[in-house]
């Protein structure tokens, strides 16, 4: 499958040079090497939130649903126990997971529900004009904060680890060949997938200068150790602009999976909703 098969007939209404693009083009090339490789399109499932990072899935011809803000892993969590042979794919911005939806984002990773989480983050509550988010650096001058705000950020790949999530990522929406490698490392992954990208909103907060100057990939890393990746993880705090910014795959573990767990209860489920059925039908 050729790439551009992925296209829509939307209208892309994303800012010139926005950070956005780039995880768009890495989601249409990996969707159409797992379709070559076994993965039929059929069995993909995206799910967005509500911001400017959810309209990835109007230029994606893929099956879709578009959820509430906050509300991006429910539900994907609810497709996924429905039907465990899907490939469940969640888009979510900085804030709509990290602010409203944190509670979930939380239970996610600690249910290791075999799920990916693409987050863009670009640290500023874009399609409403420039807040500030829960990643954003001490000091932020945005429409809720003219004179800075005071409070210190969230590192999201150090809650993912605490919380339990067994693959964890960073990438760069100017490093693509990256990007498409850990998306397609995440998706394949069975268990939470949370994959942070860096996506540069050139409008409201454009870290493109700092971000191209700082950031690395990451070398010689052992995956599967929790001690290193915290080490690494914590080695950059979302709160400087001077210092190094690591990508790549951080943590990476086997674990047993929620979906998996919960399907040991889908037989009784099965039996018990037949009868119910049988019943409501003898009552009518």
């Amino acid at each position: 499958m050729n790439p551009k098969d992925l296209a829509t007939g939307a209208a892309n209404t994303w800012c010139p040079g926005c950070g956005n693009f780039s995880i768009l083009g890495a989601m249409r090339a990996v969707l159409a090497e797992l379709d070559g490789e076994g993965y039929p399109l059929e069995n993909v499932v995206l799910v967005s939130g509500i911001g400017c990072h959810a309209k990835i899935v109007d230029y994606l011809n893929v099956n879709s649903f578009y959820s509430l803000h906050g509300r991006t892993i429910p539900a994907a969590t609810a497709i996924k126990i429905a039907n465990p042979e899907l490939k469940v794919i969640c888009f979510s911005g900085d804030g709509d997971s990290l602010a409203e939806g944190l509670d979930h984002l939380i239970f996610a990773a600690k249910r290791n529900i075999d799920i990916t989480l693409i987050l863009h983050d670009n640290r500023v509550y874009g399609l409403t004009t420039g807040q500030y988010t829960p990643t954003s650096p001490t000091g932020f001058r945005g429409r809720s904060t003219p004179g800075g705000t005071v409070e210190k950020p969230l590192n999201p790949l150090e809650l993912m680890l605490t919380s339990g999530a067994t693959y964890i990522a960073r990438g760069y929406s100017h490093g693509i060949e990256q990007l498409q490698r850990l998306i397609k490392e995440a998706v394949l992954h069975r268990g939470f997938s949370f994959v942070d990208v860096l996506q540069v909103c050139v409008s409201y907060n454009n870290l493109y200068e700092s971000y191209n100057k700082w950031t690395y990939a990451l070398q010689d890393h052992d995956p599967s150790s929790f001690e290193q990746a915290q080490r690494i993880i914590r080695s950059w705090n979302y709160d400087r602009s001077d210092a190094p910014i690591p990508l790549g795959c951080f943590y990476q573990i086997d674990a047993a999976c929620f979906d998996q767990s919960f399907s040991s209860y889908r037989p009784g489920l099965m039996q018990r909703e037949a009868k119910i059925k049988e019943i409501l039908e003898n009552f009518i």
